[in-house]
């Protein structure tokens, strides 16, 4: 809908005039070939109705309208205005161009937001400030968020159980790849394949680790530490078919030779640095694996890999 002409100081030229409204032109579009000019609210909502120029009656569609002149905009943007909140106190005048920022700021805005002045921390329209009843604000404001917290819950319970199925689904997939590929050579290279790119993607999203201080190995960790070490890989997406092999080499019994004793750790001490470690998240331990150390020596190697638990010294 366009302004009020009253609202104007001095008279308004005639195309400034919206053949609808009968208001000074709001963000005016112009028909494609009679160019007549309209509000831009006024001529949608006429052509919701009838495909028809309201003025000489020549076919348009809203596709058709295009933006109005320059020297029409000029025209307009020159007009000078009184505020509309002038019913509330306000007495100022401003060019058509510069009324939206003023209303923005202006004092006599009854729709102007401020914040509640009893301290609850609402921000609401200047003309509700008298109804405004902090507690009841309060209490809407609790139970919408309550309905999202219980909305939120509806989905992840809904996520929990398609997380649940996959599972499932995926745990009878590999029971049926370990049948296969007891009894099928061709399907055990298959799956050997699939397994093996499952620990390169594992390892690649591992960062990788510096161990400063291998004298805080920790060669026998206990029952509790190795099953926190254990939650912590399963967490970080560890391949299920390596993480009980990779657990069993954590502790000195499994590992490879080059480590076996205190004095060939001692003597290997120079080989530590050759290992490409990643990091175990949140965890003073790494994880040393195969196919990230190609190039060592059977001595220092174990299938797949091993986790070496730390005291202290992991960056």
């Amino acid at each position: 809908m366009g302004y009020d002409v009253g609202r104007f100081c001095g008279s308004v030229d005639e195309e400034l005039i919206c053949p609808i409204c009968v208001g000074v032109l709001e963000d005016p579009l112009q028909a494609p070939t009679c160019e007549h000019a309209f509000c831009k609210r006024c001529i949608h909502e006429w052509l919701n109705h009838q495909p028809v120029c309201p003025v000489d009656r020549q076919t348009i569609t809203s596709v058709q309208l295009r933006p109005v002149p320059r020297i029409l905009k000029n025209l307009l943007s020159r007009l000078t205005i009184m505020c509309e909140n002038q019913s509330h106190g306000c007495s100022g005048i401003f060019k058509l161009d510069l009324l939206s920022s003023h209303l923005i700021e202006c004092e006599h805005n009854p729709k102007k937001l401020i914040p509640c002045e009893q301290g609850c921390g609402f921000v609401v329209p200047k003309d509700e400030v008298k109804d405004h009843n902090c507690v009841r604000e309060l209490r809407c404001t609790v139970q919408k968020q309550k309905q999202k917290i219980n909305e939120l819950q509806n989905q992840l319970s809904e996520h929990r159980f398609l997380i649940n199925d996959l599972r499932r689904e995926t745990s009878l997939l590999k029971e049926y790849m370990k049948v296969m590929r007891s009894t099928n050579p061709s399907v055990r290279a298959i799956v050997e394949e699939i397994e093996r790119d499952e620990v390169v993607r594992w390892s690649n999203s591992l960062p990788r680790a510096r161990v400063c201080r291998w004298g805080g190995m920790i060669s026998t960790p206990d029952e509790y530490l190795q099953d926190s070490i254990k939650v912590a890989l399963v967490e970080s997406g560890c391949p299920s078919h390596i993480i009980d092999e990779l657990m069993d080499n954590s502790h000195e019994r499994n590992w490879p030779i080059g480590l076996k004793s205190l004095e060939t750790r001692q003597s290997k001490r120079r080989e530590y640095e050759k290992y490409i470690c990643k990091r175990v998240p949140c965890k003073q331990a790494v994880v040393v694996l195969q196919i990230d150390n190609p190039l060592l020596d059977e001595d220092m190697m174990v299938e797949p890999g091993l986790v070496m638990i730390f005291a202290h010294g992991v960056e």
